[in-house]
């Protein structure tokens, strides 16, 4: 005998729980979520003191660059297949968090800082480890701040807008900056960092990325592009050919690409910003009208 639940009509069966999750969307999250796992663990095995850390760190930057892609389907396989849901957009948010948030903050102080010489002024090498420390944590706070915004805004408009048929992002997207210090890490061959004058420069890149990302300017988000359509077959030649030239000299492309991609938000800001007070400027004072000679006087 079935019983009486209220609220429910006599009849209708009751709804069953949706519990699971999709399995192909999800896949591509727990890759991206595994490629920061190994980034992390990289990063550490490089302070054994084995003389090998630059092949560990070179290995840590790799992971973070392969986990883009991984990042970049996820949400786009599920909007194509009609499988989002709201625990796989927690569960790339929190996977985000780990890959493009605290493994690259951990490789940023680990190969910029930690490895400074106990030949070099002592007093500086405590300053620099302390700010990078400090910046390093900031970067993390950073990428998990602009995630928390992304999710409750996910319509947030740029403070400068751009053509209103392009898609942007607010701030600079999590996976850019950390693919921009990995791509660093790996442009150096890993190399750790053992001079002071390279540690500086590199103490401003970490906090000048962590900026940008909580920054309300506009980065271009390429959801315009449609996976979904027809496209000429040259096209899949073209990305082949862009997909081996990436992977075989990724080192001397992955940096200015992720550098160039840093300066178009900049550049966005600084163009919007000089057109404004441009559009602002008030209009040259009209010249003034001769005077009229007064009837007796020798003016003209």
């Amino acid at each position: 005998m079935n019983s009486f639940v209220p609220g429910r009509s006599v009849g209708k069966p009751h709804p069953r729980l949706r519990r699971g999750m999709y399995l192909l969307p999800s896949f591509f999250t727990a890759g991206s979520l595994g490629a920061g796992y190994f980034s992390v663990t990289q990063t550490i095995a490089s302070l054994d003191g084995s003389g090998q850390a630059h092949n560990h760190l070179d290995w840590a930057a790799i992971a973070i660059l392969f986990a883009i892609p991984f990042d970049a389907l996820d949400g786009r396989i599920a909007r194509m297949t009609n499988t989002a849901s709201d625990f796989g957009r927690e569960l790339d948010s929190l996977a985000d968090v780990i890959t493009f948030g605290m493994a690259p903050s951990l490789l940023a102080f680990v190969w910029g800082f930690h490895f400074l010489p106990d030949s070099m002024n002592a007093q500086l090498r405590l300053h620099l480890m302390q700010a990078g420390a400090f910046i390093c944590f900031l970067f993390l706070l950073g990428g998990a701040s602009r995630l928390a915004r992304f999710n409750i805004s996910p319509d947030a408009q740029p403070r400068n807008p751009g053509r209103p048929d392009r898609k942007y992002f607010v701030g600079m997207p999590i996976p850019a900056a950390a693919g921009l210090l990995a791509a660093s890490v790996h442009f150096f061959n890993a190399y750790p960092v053992d001079e002071w004058w390279v540690a500086v420069p590199w103490l401003i890149l970490v906090g000048l990325t962590a900026f940008l990302m909580v920054s309300t300017w506009r980065f271009w988000s390429a959801k315009e592009i449609n996976l979904s359509r027809r496209h000429p077959f040259q096209l899949l030649v073209l990305l082949a050919v862009i997909a081996y030239i990436v992977l075989r000299y990724s080192n001397v492309v992955m940096f200015p690409l992720a550098l160039a991609y840093m300066f178009s938000g900049i550049w966005a800001r600084a163009a919007y910003g000089w057109s404004r007070r441009r559009r602002r400027r008030p209009l040259d004072p009209p010249a003034p009208s001769p005077v009229a000679a007064e009837p007796g006087s020798s003016r003209p």
